[in-house]
C-alpha cells in the first residue's frame, strides 16, 4: 500500500523551511500568497502529527568535533533495542535500521582529541548480539547538512526562494550557514548547550522560549543565533519522511572510488535529485551516499544508469533503509 504524500502547500512549507527554518509566518504567507492563519494552522498540524519538524542542528565540525558514520551489524532480534539505545545518546544525529534489520547505520560525533585517542567505539552499547562495528570518519561532505535535500526543494519557484533569502523579515540572514559562513571557528559560550538542545526539539521555538532555556535575555539570544548561523555553527533542517515526498525507497550506498576520481564523482553525484547526502569517508569504501527513490525500479535505474555511467566507481554496496529511529534533531521516542 502506497504511503500518503504531502499536498502542494505542505511541500511548499517543507521547501521554505529548508531555505530558512525560522522565516516568520507572515513573510512565508506573503511569498506563498495565502493568509498568515493558513500557514500557521497548516504548520502546527504538520508538526503536531509528527509529519514535519524544523530543528536547529549544530555543525559540529565547526565546534571542534569530528563526525563518524558507524555500521553496526547485529543479530536481527537485537537490532531494534540497540538502535534505540544509540538514538537516546546526545552525540548521535541520525540512526537507521538497514539491510532487512541486520545492520544499524548511525552518525555520531566526538571531540577531536577523544577521536584521536580511539575512545569512540568503547562507548557503544556492549552486547554479544553485536556482530561487528565499523567506523568511517567523514572527511568531507559534498551534499546534505546545511544544503538540505533537493528532493524536498522543488515546490517553490526561483522567485519565491529569492524572496525568502533576501533577508526580509527573519533577521537571521537566511542561508548564511551555507555559503556565507565565516572562516573563524566559533567558540561556545555558557548557555549555548542549552540553546542547541532547545533548538533540536523545536527550531522555530520563540525567542522567549529560547531565552528561558538558555538563561539569557531575548536580545542576547537573537544576537547569539545570528552569530552561530553566520559563522556556520548552526543551521536549520526539516525532518520529514521521504516517503511522503514520493521517495518510498531510501538506501545507503557505500562506494569504492578511484582516489583520483573521488572529488569529481562526489561533486557529480551531489547534483542528482535523488541524492540526500554525499560524503567522503575513511574505511574500506571511500564515499557514502544516501538516496531516495520512488521504487525498486527507480533505484535499479539509479545504480545501473546513473552511477554505472561514471568511470572510476569500482564497487557499490547497497543497504536499503527500513526504519529511521532518529533524524537530525533530538530523539523523540517515536
Amino acid at each position: 500500500m502506497d504511503s500518503p504524500q504531502l499536498d502542494e502547500l505542505d511541500r511548499c512549507l517543507a521547501h521554505a523551511f529548508q531555505v530558512d527554518g525560522r522565516v516568520p509566518f507572515s513573510r512565508l504567507a506573503e511569498v506563498l500568497g495565502v493568509s498568515d492563519q493558513t500557514v500557521a494552522r497548516r504548520y502546527h498540524r504538520l508538526r503536531s502529527t509528527g509529519v514535519l519538524r524544523v530543528v536547529g542542528v549544530p555543525e559540529v565540525t565547526k565546534l571542534g568535533r569530528v563526525v563518524w558514520l558507524l555500521r553496526v551489524r547485529c543479530m536481527p532480534d537485537a537490532a531494534g533495542a540497540i538502535a534505540t539505545a544509540l538514538a537516546r545518546r546526545d552525540d548521535t544525529a541520525w540512526v537507521c535500521l538497514t539491510s532487512g534489520g541486520t545492520e544499524i547505520a548511525c552518525y555520531t560525533s566526538a571531540p577531536r582529541q577523544e577521536a584521536d585517542e580511539g575512545l569512540l567505539l568503547g562507548q557503544l552499547p556492549r552486547t554479544p548480539r553485536v556482530v561487528s562495528v565499523t567506523a568511517h570518519r567523514l572527511l568531507r561532505r559534498f551534499a546534505g547538512g546545511p544544503t538540505g535535500w533537493p528532493g524536498r526543494a522543488s515546490a517553490l519557484s526561483a522567485e519565491q526562494v529569492a524572496a525568502l533569502t533576501d533577508g526580509a523579515g527573519s533577521g537571521f540572514d537566511a542561508g548564511a550557514g551555507v555559503s556565507g559562513s565565516s572562516p573563524v571557528t566559533p567558540r561556545l559560550e555558557p548557555g549555548d548547550d542549552a540553546l542547541f538542545t532547545a533548538l533540536s526539539q523545536d527550531g522555530r521555538a520563540s525567542l522567549a522560549t529560547l531565552a528561558a532555556a538558555s538563561g539569557r535575555s531575548e536580545t542576547t539570544v537573537r544576537r547569539r543565533l545570528h552569530h552561530l548561523r553566520t559563522s556556520g555553527a548552526l543551521y536549520f533542517d526539516v525532518e520529514v519522511d521521504a516517503a511522503l515526498l514520493g521517495a518510498s525507497l531510501s538506501a545507503l550506498l557505500w562506494l569504492s572510488v578511484t582516489p583520483s576520481r573521488l572529488d569529481a564523482i562526489a561533486r557529480e553525484v551531489s547534483t542528482y535529485a535523488e541524492v540526500a547526502l554525499v560524503a567522503a569517508t575513511t574505511g574500506p569504501t571511500n564515499l557514502a551516499v544516501t538516496v531516495g527513490c520512488t521504487d525498486d525500479d527507480a533505484l535499479y535505474d539509479f545504480l545501473a544508469t546513473r552511477l554505472g555511467a561514471l568511470p572510476g566507481i569500482h564497487q557499490v554496496e547497497t543497504a536499503p533503509m527500513i526504519r529511521t529511529i532518529k533524524r537530525s534533531g533530538s530523539w523523540t521516542g517515536t
